[in-house]
């Protein structure tokens, strides 16, 4: 099992960009895969970012709050500027030029002020539809910090009940009537992760989940999140046409699945191979330019219009290529100035352990010697301050 310490000193979660990888690829299945793909529930891949996105920026700024005794909000919205918003105009610009060529700018003008102003759920028509998930998580990086970081001082139980009481809020705005809007139950996603990185930066919260990464427990969890997930298809559908109760028992099942990948095991192996990995790391570009690739496939292809496995397939193809170009020539070269103009990258001095005893120093050199696969907050610090990603799509 994984000792905290160990969970402390780790400065990469590798099993997460293959959940990324996996996320994306469902995602753009739903959208065009048709009938034939229905069984996968990829709808749900973006609650599997929601929860990853909270998870991952709450155990960030806890790292940064202890190592460096609080958290710059400033150097925070800095990084998070140029880590969303670059590739997203970028994107959004061309979808605006090609609406442009094919003279239907009307609708996609209609939305404008919305997609500006990142409040994409809201807006009048789905020109740019598949975008509301980059607001959600837009607000939620304005919010959660001031929230858990501001207004709540570095205390365990207080920063959980703030936590908790953010969910319940957001579950009683929920009634259950088909015409109110659906967008609380994704910030119930996101404080799920947000939720879990809490209770795991503490020694006693840790001690609940640390079982999970046995790697025979790491094993059935995976198992048991497969099953999950798979059997989301078959769930009754609600008479409203919502779907709040199975999107909040799948994120708790993503909270699960979290931990146990966090052990060297079959799972982790399986989420580390270097194409899924690979895939990961452009999951935020792929998920912006999937409706483009799918447009550029059936330009090139106008037998493969209509949903099919075909089309599935080529829309992720061409996706992925367009999105290895944005990641490379937009994606990193933003967030190396936003790292730049946030200050990060100081090293600082290292924070002991909480859990004796430490990591052997041949585990401790395996980590620090590992490439960050991180896409918004790289550092070079010489204590084992997280270094990942919490927003790819």
């Amino acid at each position: 099992m994984i000792s905290y310490a160990e969970y402390r000193a780790m400065r990469r979660f590798p099993a997460l960009d293959g959940l990324r990888a996996i996320a994306a690829v469902i995602v753009v299945a739903f959208h065009f895969g048709g009938p034939s793909w229905t069984w996968l529930s990829g709808s749900l891949g973006v609650q599997l970012f929601f929860v990853l996105s909270g998870f991952l920026i709450t155990t960030l700024m806890l790292r940064e709050e202890e190592s460096r005794g609080r958290v710059s909000l400033r150097s925070f919205y800095v990084r998070r500027l140029f880590r969303i918003l670059p590739v997203y105009l970028v994107v959004l610009a061309a979808t605006y030029a090609l609406a442009h060529l094919n003279g239907a700018t009307g609708r996609l003008r209609e939305s404008m002020p919305y997609y500006l102003l990142m409040v994409n759920e809201f807006a009048p028509n789905s020109a740019f539809l598949h975008s509301w998930t980059i607001a959600i998580e837009w607000k939620f990086y304005l919010v959660w910090p001031l929230l858990a970081f501001a207004f709540v001082t570095a205390a365990f139980w207080r920063r959980v009940a703030v936590t908790v009481l953010a969910i319940a809020a957001l579950v009683a705005l929920i009634p259950f009537e088909k015409d109110w809007p659906y967008w609380p139950i994704h910030y119930v996603s996101i404080l799920v992760g947000c939720l879990l990185a809490v209770v795991m930066h503490h020694p006693r919260g840790y001690a609940l989940f640390r079982p999970l990464t046995h790697p025979v427990a790491s094993l059935a969890v995976f198992a048991g999140f497969v099953a999950v997930h798979l059997s989301l298809y078959y769930w009754p559908p609600a008479e409203d046409g919502h779907s709040e109760l199975m999107v909040g028992v799948y994120a708790m099942s993503v909270a699960l699945l979290l931990p146990a990948m966090l052990t060297p095991g079959l799972p982790t192996k399986l989420l580390s191979w270097r194409p899924l990995v690979l895939v990961g790391e452009r999951s935020y570009s792929l998920y912006l330019v999937q409706y483009l690739a799918m447009t550029a496939v059936i330009a090139l292809v106008p037998s493969y219009a209509g949903h099919s496995t075909r089309l599935f397939v080529a829309t992720t193809v061409v996706g992925l290529l367009a999105a290895d170009l944005l990641y490379r020539w937009v994606e990193q070269p933003m967030i190396a100035v936003g790292r730049r103009l946030s200050g990060r990258g100081k090293v600082v001095p290292p924070v002991p352990p909480a859990d004796p005893p430490s990591p052997t120093p041949a585990t401790s050199a395996a980590l620090t010697d590992l490439p960050a696969s991180d896409l918004s907050d790289r550092t070079v610090p010489s204590t084992p301050v997280l270094t990942l990603g919490g927003d790819r799509r």
